[in-house]
């Protein structure tokens, strides 16, 4: 998901103002409070309770260079629960490299493929992007395209660095997005980052971000923050769901 190690655990953002953020976001309440991550490789869900669980998967991967826009969709197969109850959300990672363009007409052709993710039972949809600083403003422009087309009651989610939920949050304020999931596992460059830049005046980063408040992204193989409670929760199997018990580790959380 393009972060890199953790070893911090993370103060949560405590406001009396917490409960009139999340209902905000209200298109959210009706999600399941786990949803569980499959990513790319063969992943068999089927056993999971829709009335528990959500599944967020990659559905595509949108790559952006300087000779224009590529989509990749996902290779390896998913297995799901044929129920009709199953929260499902797809999700689509993107990638720039190689001097993009940045452009009104790029964040739009990025915003069109993004939006061909969609389908008839989904859910809510996610984005996946670790945007530079020279890149937000950019992105900015495809979530507000994407928001624009998609129908009123489904929600925008985003992943975030945990710097972008801490003490580099600023940018977030405007962006049309229900939440945004501070990815609290794979982190050590945010946290040398923020030791680097003066930002870390005990082992933890503090969530000071409303739109990250709602919600957190933990892995299977990583000490999980203390404060889960009251929380959206995402998980990522670090070995993937065939080897990392999808039932044992909702149950741990539940």
């Amino acid at each position: 998901m393009g972060v890199a190690f953790l070893g911090v655990g993370l103060l949560f953002l405590h406001s009396d103002n917490l409960s009139s953020i999340r209902s905000q976001h209200s298109r959210m309440q009706h999600l399941p409070r786990i949803t569980v991550w499959a990513w790319e490789r063969r992943e068999d869900l089927r056993d999971i309770d829709p009335a528990t669980t959500a599944v967020a998967w990659l559905d595509r991967t949108i790559f952006l260079d300087s000779d224009g826009l590529t989509v990749e969709p996902r290779r390896q197969p998913l297995l799901l629960p044929a129920s009709t109850a199953l929260s499902r959300i797809p999700v689509v990672r993107i990638e720039t490299r190689n001097s993009p363009e940045l452009s009104d007409a790029s964040a739009q052709a990025v915003a069109q493929a993004i939006l061909q993710a969609s389908g008839p039972q989904m859910a809510a949809l996610q984005i996946d992007f670790d945007a530079r600083r020279s890149e937000r403003e950019w992105y900015r422009e495809v979530l507000l395209y994407v928001r624009s087309a998609l129908p009123a009651d489904i929600p925008l989610s985003i992943t975030a660095l945990a710097s972008w939920c801490s003490y580099d949050n600023e940018w977030l304020h405007s962006l049309p997005v229900d939440e945004a999931v501070p990815m609290l596992f794979r982190m050590e460059p945010d946290r040398r980052s923020a030791s680097a830049l003066g930002r870390l005046g005990s082992p933890e980063l503090a969530i000071r971000e409303p739109r990250c408040s709602s919600s957190v992204g933990i892995s299977t193989h990583e000490r999980w923050p203390a404060q889960l409670a009251g929380k959206r929760i995402y998980i990522f199997p670090d070995a993937g769901w065939h080897h990392d018990n999808v039932k044992e580790t909702v149950r741990q959380l539940w």
